[in-house]
C-alpha cells in the first residue's frame, strides 16, 4: 500500500525489451534508501518490482498490460517520474491509500489558472464515472489529490504548488496522458 505522497522525482536512464518485458531502470537518490530487491515502488503510480538496485538507480520490469493500461509505455530516457516507497505500518496516512494498481489513463483536457488556483480538468473512460465522487480521492500518476468537480467524462483537481513544483504535473498539459487510480472505497462502495 501506498499513500499518493510523492518522494521523489527519478529520471529514466535506459528502457530496453527482453522478450515480452520491459526492463526500466530509473535514476533515484531518496527512494533508493532502505530499498530492496523485490519491493514495490509506484512509478508514476504503477506498482513495479525491484529486480535491481544500488544507491542511485532502481531496475523494475513491466509487462504489457501494464504498459497497456498505464502511461509506462510511452516512457523516454531523461523523462522523469514520481515516486513513492511503500507504506509502513504504523506511519501516518497523509494522502489516502492507494494500491498502484492503475484502473486506466486519463488526458488532460485543460490545464489552467481558475481563480488563482492551478486547475486540471481530465478526461477519462466513462466506465469510471461511477467511482469518480466529488471531494473523493484519486492518484493521477500516482499522486493524491482531491476530485474538485465532476462532469459525465472528466473531473478537475486543483494543485498547490509545492505539489506542482515536487511532481510530474509540473511538465504536464494539455493531451498528455496520466495513470488514474480510483479510490479504494469508491471502488468498494460501487464495485463493479
Amino acid at each position: 500500500m501506498f499513500t499518493g505522497i510523492i518522494e521523489e522525482l527519478g529520471v529514466v536512464k535506459r528502457i530496453s525489451k527482453q522478450g515480452n518485458i520491459t526492463r526500466l531502470e530509473v535514476q533515484a537518490e531518496q527512494v533508493t534508501q532502505e530499498t530492496k530487491l523485490g519491493d514495490s515502488i509506484p512509478v508514476n503510480g504503477a506498482c513495479l518490482t525491484v529486480v535491481k538496485n544500488d544507491p542511485h538507480t532502481l531496475v523494475f520490469e513491466a509487462m504489457p498490460e501494464t504498459l497497456k493500461v498505464s502511461n509506462l509505455g510511452a516512457l523516454h530516457p531523461a523523462d522523469k517520474v514520481n515516486l513513492e516507497r511503500a507504506l509502513k505500518v504504523g506511519e501516518r496516512v497523509s494522502g489516502h491509500f492507494v494500491s498502484g494498481h492503475i484502473d486506466c489513463r486519463g488526458v488532460i483536457r485543460e490545464k489552467r489558472m481558475l481563480q488563482g488556483n492551478l486547475s486540471f480538468q481530465i478526461a477519462f473512460p466513462i466506465v469510471f464515472a461511477k467511482f469518480c465522487i466529488p471531494k473523493g480521492s484519486i492518484a493521477v500518476d500516482g499522486i493524491s489529490l482531491t476530485i474538485v468537480e465532476k462532469r459525465a467524462d472528466s473531473f478537475s483537481v486543483y494543485i498547490i504548488p509545492h505539489t506542482l513544483e515536487n511532481t510530474t504535473l509540473n511538465f504536464k498539459g494539455p493531451s498528455d496522458k496520466v495513470n488514474l487510480e480510483f479510490d479504494l472505497l469508491a471502488k468498494r462502495i460501487n464495485p463493479a
